[in-house]
């Protein structure tokens, strides 16, 4: 009978990758470029697609747009700007009032989360203010901080606050609503305080559940910056799009909307980077491992 371990089978007796590791390696590559293969054929069948469509006029151009249109508006936008001033002034503008958004979303978020998940008593009072409020229709909400604050960023910055801030708050109240109730008394055993429970227990175990909100919150905070700005601004690519839209223009719009999807890839890859390093403490779940 074989005693081999799979550490002595992976790994060759100078320390180099054995043919386990390797074969491993090997089918991380092809998953990799399987996948890769596939995002690309997909963009090219649908890109290819619309722009034979339109130019063998099954589909209309003048309401539908192009993808040699788009290409070639976005293109003028970068060099010759908008009525409002610079592309690049309104592509930060929207940045900017997303970023804040964000920040405070996810702060109040955490923290009224993680507060009213260790309080019964709390949560019993608050939460069906909560969960009126949440009710509430987003375009109201910035209809009326428009009226309150004008159409400066303040508007903008609170609605994508208000966005982000639900969907961090009810992760994070439930991830601490999951916390093992068994490791909690093991630690009130050992004389741990509130805060040091708090701390070292609780938000650590929530962790999961709040960074998992982050993914999506990130693309709320943009929503609720262009809803701000379609509802009115002084600049944004949500007053670009709204502009785009009363002109006809739909290589406008769409190549605004392209702008905010790589903004919002670009979100979505640095929130995984932050992920990977808070979380790097916990075992790969079995759906990593597969994908692995």
């Amino acid at each position: 009978m074989s005693t081999a371990s799979p550490v002595s089978d992976a790994r060759i007796a100078d320390g180099g990758p054995g043919p386990a590791a390797i074969a491993a390696q090997r089918a991380l590559r092809r998953r990799v470029a399987l996948v890769w293969a596939g995002r690309i054929g997909l963009a090219v069948l649908v890109i290819g697609g619309w722009q034979a469509f339109t130019t063998w006029g099954i589909v209309d151009p003048f309401f539908f747009g192009q993808p040699s249109g788009i290409w070639k508006r976005l293109i003028d936008l970068f060099q010759h700007g908008t009525q409002f001033g610079s592309f690049y002034q309104n592509i930060w503008t929207t940045i900017e009032e997303a970023l804040i958004g964000f920040a405070v979303g996810a702060l109040t978020g955490v923290v009224i989360g993680v507060v009213l998940g260790q309080s019964q008593y709390l949560s019993d009072v608050l939460g069906p203010y909560i969960k009126m409020v949440n009710a509430i229709p987003r375009i109201v909400l910035g209809s009326i901080f428009i009226v309150a604050f004008g159409i400066g960023v303040t508007p903008k910055i609170l609605l994508a606050a208000v966005l982000v801030f639900f969907i961090v708050f009810f992760n994070a109240f439930q991830g601490v609503r999951e916390v093992d109730r068994n490791v909690l008394a093991n630690v009130r055993v050992l004389g741990a305080s509130r805060m040091q429970i708090t701390r070292h227990v609780i938000v650590p175990s929530a962790l999961t559940w709040i960074i998992a909100s982050l993914h999506s919150a990130f693309g709320f905070a943009i929503v609720g910056a262009l809803v701000g700005e379609v509802l009115g601004a002084q600049s944004g690519l949500g007053l670009v799009i709204k502009t785009a839209q009363n002109n006809f223009d739909p290589n406008g719009v769409f190549a605004t909307m392209l702008v905010i999807a790589v903004i919002v890839l670009g979100a979505e890859w640095l929130i995984g980077k932050l992920e990977h390093r808070l979380l790097s403490w916990r075992p790969p779940t079995p759906s990593e491992m597969n994908v692995l």
